[in-house]
């Protein structure tokens, strides 16, 4: 089994910064994509940041240049930094990766419970 955990999220004021970390634990044989996602009151869950196993981190519209994600492979993490934040960056944000485990030939996908981000005015 696969467990994603994601956390650093909290308050925070217009204009500041914070990192959220994603953990992944489990019978782990390989990753493929990983992505974190996010979700406003009311809309839906959209794409922030997919970082591909090549290495390439495509970046949702109104994130780009004020986000970057990053993954550990070795330390199963990816990282989430958000600067020059807005208060239109409120969300729960979602961790999720692909992962192949020792018994399977293929990649599932796994979700975290999501972490949530208030960024005051």
């Amino acid at each position: 089994q696969v467990q994603v955990v994601e956390s650093g999220g909290g308050l925070v004021q217009s204009g500041g910064s914070l990192r959220l970390s994603c953990e992944v634990s489990g019978s782990i044989f390989s990753f493929g994509a990983m992505g974190w996602y996010r979700q406003a009151t009311g809309k839906q869950r959209e794409l922030v940041a997919g970082l591909l196993v090549g290495g390439t981190v495509n970046y949702g519209a109104s994130v780009q240049g004020r986000f970057i994600a990053f993954r550990d492979n070795a330390k199963n993490m990816v990282y989430l930094q958000m600067n020059s934040l807005k208060p239109e960056d409120t969300a729960v944000y979602y961790c999720d990766v692909y992962v192949r485990t020792g018994s399977s030939a293929e990649y599932s996908r796994y979700w975290g419970p999501g972490t949530e981000v208030i960024v005051s005015s």
